[in-house]
């Protein structure tokens, strides 16, 4: 007869320990947390490289100074449509604003006499020629005059309302008015498609 007999509870209760130990064990292979450290020789995994597309390096220089090229067409025509777009990011400093934004609006939302500006000064200049008949010259220069008193007139009513606009929604400005006015007076006499930034509001829509 044999000095110690376990009883059966104890055996029960080691049991559970080592199956729960072997659990244990499993669990912290299969599944490693924070502090897991991967054996030798293997790397941690790391969820942020999962699914990552790896460029691989360039073979030589004229493969790298091929990507070097692509990637600055490729900044280029991103910084093209945003100036497109009226995206603040790639806008020059002339345009950046919110007081250039609503000049711009205010000129893209009428039709100005600086539209036709280039139109009659090819025009003039093609019948204010020297080989042209005195007829045509002088339908040339009263043409070209004009148009300048229109522009003018219109460069007055469009600073006017620059200005009744500007301080009605942004009174503490810091944006000098002859500065604007000058901008919106050089926009309107750019044809509407060559406009940059894109016109993003149509004729006679409200501001």
């Amino acid at each position: 007869m044999p000095l110690f007999r376990r009883k059966p509870t104890d055996l029960v209760e080691d049991a559970g320990v080592s199956v729960d130990s072997h659990a244990d064990a499993v669990t912290e292979t299969a599944a490693p947390g924070r502090g897991y450290t991967a054996p030798k020789g293997r790397g941690t995994p790391k969820r942020a490289n999962v699914g990552r597309r790896v460029v691989p390096p360039p073979a030589n220089a004229r493969e790298a100074a091929q990507r070097r090229r692509e990637a600055r067409r490729a900044a280029r025509i991103e910084t093209s449509e945003g100036m497109s777009r009226g995206d603040e990011r790639y806008l020059l400093p002339r345009d950046k604003g919110e007081e250039r934004l609503l000049v711009r609006n205010l000129v893209d939302r009428r039709r100005t006499v600086g539209t036709w500006f280039l139109g009659v000064a090819l025009v003039v200049i093609i019948g204010s020629s020297a080989a042209m008949p005195p007829v045509i010259r002088l339908a040339a220069n009263l043409l070209w005059a004009v148009l300048a008193l229109a522009m003018i007139i219109d460069a007055f009513f469009l600073a006017r309302t620059i200005r009744k606009t500007i301080r009605q929604r942004y009174p503490k400005t810091g944006q000098r008015m002859r500065s604007l006015y000058f901008y919106g007076i050089m926009r309107s006499i750019t044809f509407r498609r060559m406009r940059m930034p894109k016109p993003q509001v149509s004729l006679g829509d409200p501001l």
